[in-house]
């Protein structure tokens, strides 16, 4: 048989191998030998589903079920590994089925749900992981695994909403575009010859006409359609090169970017330009707080300290530079200062949220409080999104017809102008 394996040096090194014997006592007894400690020891057919596994995707559906009916089980008294292995078998997708697989052995052998959830980020979000590690500290599994149910669901209507808001005014966009393709492409070229006709080659046409004729110029030496005469395929392939340099390059580009993104330095980057970003900020800071004020209450609740809260709470608010805000907020508390006093300094959550914690803690129903401020900011999240999509269409209505008027003015203003010339004369 063949292991793959992870162990640890005498002077702290972590190193990886593979070993080939009759069992895992054999690797164990052959590292110790050498005086390393084995931290991970998988089959290699095991190592190798497990990669497959990283690669696939779990609906949206389904991981709500499981979280919902893993929050039943637990709260049962079922054990963990029996919980997950019922799971299992009632997993729809086949790859879902070998990732509870990959958890169920992990917990098997010591290593904490939290942990082996993260080992499939693809499937679990960082939000997950860290509300499911908030539940083991806590002592409440359960219930933050009903919590986070809630949560995916909460987030799936938003995204919902958002995608609801945001297909017609890009329906309007893509008509607008092709649109405008086309006239630049087949009718701008025409009128831009009876101008010419009309007021000479040295004719004096308005700027705005100028730059409409000089979009039509480009779009006609960089397109594809117009060089298909008679849908013939030699001008066509002579053009591909130019049009596949560009996709290239815009591809190229889109990677590189997405991956600085998902960089530690990239990401704060990121998360900090949303919540610059008008009308992003708003909704990206009111989920931040809603999430803070249900897990922070979910913990102290329990009897976890302020201090472990705050540490597990800033890695579920889902936006780094808030959860920054909180592991800095944790030094003051440290220092003994009340949590109220460094959320009132932060810069993005709302005074309201100071306020309230300060209440909180003068009455010690600090969790009360809390919850309270999560219902809040929820409704406040659905009311952004609602107000959103009201505005959205009205706007992109505007920029249609503000782009129509703009060549109806480029063409029409010419035309009109020369053709009382050619009167005069």
């Amino acid at each position: 048989m063949k292991f793959i394996y992870k162990a640890q040096t005498k002077d702290g090194r972590t190193v990886n191998g593979s070993f080939e014997g009759p069992d895992k006592q054999s690797l164990i007894a052959a590292l110790t030998r050498q005086g390393a400690k084995p931290i991970v020891i998988r089959l290699a057919s095991e190592t190798e589903t497990l990669k497959k596994a990283k690669k696939g995707k779990v609906k949206l559906k389904e991981l709500v079920i499981f979280t919902r009916q893993m929050s039943v089980l637990v709260s049962a008294g079922v054990p963990l590994p029996k919980a997950l292995a019922t799971l299992q078998e009632q997993a729809e997708s086949p790859y879902f089925k070998s990732v509870i697989g990959g958890i169920i052995k992990d917990v098997e052998s010591g290593v904490t749900l939290g942990d082996a959830f993260a080992k499939y980020p693809n499937v679990f979000s960082e939000v997950y992981i860290n509300m499911i590690k908030a539940g083991e500290s806590g002592g409440i599994l359960d219930a933050i695994l009903k919590r986070v149910a809630s949560q995916i669901e909460k987030d799936a209507t938003i995204r919902k909403k958002l995608k609801g808001a945001m297909t017609y005014p890009t329906v309007l966009l893509v008509i607008t575009f092709l649109a405008f393709f086309g006239l630049m492409t087949f009718v701008i070229p025409k009128i831009g010859k009876i101008l010419t006709d009309l007021g000479g080659p040295d004719a004096k046409l308005p700027i705005y006409t100028q730059i409409l004729l000089d979009i039509s110029a480009f779009c006609i030496s960089n397109s594809v359609i117009a060089h298909i005469p008679l849908l013939n395929l030699i001008p066509l392939l002579n053009k591909l090169p130019n049009i596949v340099f560009i996709a290239a390059a815009v591809g190229i580009g889109v990677f590189y970017l997405m991956k600085y993104i998902r960089t530690p330095k990239g990401r704060y980057q990121f998360h900090s330009l949303m919540l610059r970003t008008p009308v992003v900020k708003d909704i990206i800071t009111k989920v931040a707080v809603a999430r803070f004020a249900r897990t922070f209450a979910a913990l102290t609740s329990a009897g976890v300290t302020v201090l472990e809260a705050l540490e597990v709470t800033g890695g579920a608010i889902g936006n780094v530079v808030i959860e920054q805000e909180l592991k800095e907020a944790a030094k003051d508390v440290r220092n003994g200062k009340p949590l109220s006093e460094p959320i009132a300094a932060s810069k993005h959550f709302p005074h309201i949220v100071a306020q309230m914690l300060t209440v909180g803690e003068e009455t010690g129903q600090l969790d009360t409080i809390l919850v309270k401020v999560a219902e809040f900011y929820e409704e406040e999240v659905d009311t952004v999104i609602d107000s959103l999509s009201s505005i959205i269409e009205p706007v992109m209505i505007v920029i249609m017809g503000a782009v129509v008027g703009l060549i109806a003015a480029s063409v029409m203003g010419p035309i009109t102008s020369l053709s009382q010339n050619i009167g005069n004369d």
